[in-house]
């Protein structure tokens, strides 16, 4: 199980990283995203930041969608985290 917790938290934390990645390089208007590598970048991030689009729409030209996507994985990452401070009794 804590093996299982582990996993999870990476994942979490290398998923951050690439959407802070994907979030920094849109001030950047100059980007081609249908060239590699940012069209993987986008393929990987954008269906979950869509989860939020559809809830947050983009207001004056800018999206706030990621905040909430960053909020849901603190607390995803929170969460696995007392998980695994939590002994288990077999």
């Amino acid at each position: 199980m804590n093996l299982l917790i582990t996993t999870l938290s990476t994942f979490i934390q290398i998923y951050s990283t690439l959407l802070i990645i994907r979030v920094l390089l849109t001030w950047f208007p100059s980007i081609n995203w249908y060239n590699q590598p940012f069209a993987a970048l986008s393929q990987i991030t954008d269906p979950y930041l869509n989860l939020f689009r559809s809830i947050i729409p983009p207001l004056g030209g800018i999206d706030f969608s990621p905040i909430l996507a960053f909020l849901l994985l603190n607390l995803l990452s929170s969460l696995l985290s007392s998980l695994s401070t939590i002994p288990l009794v077999g």
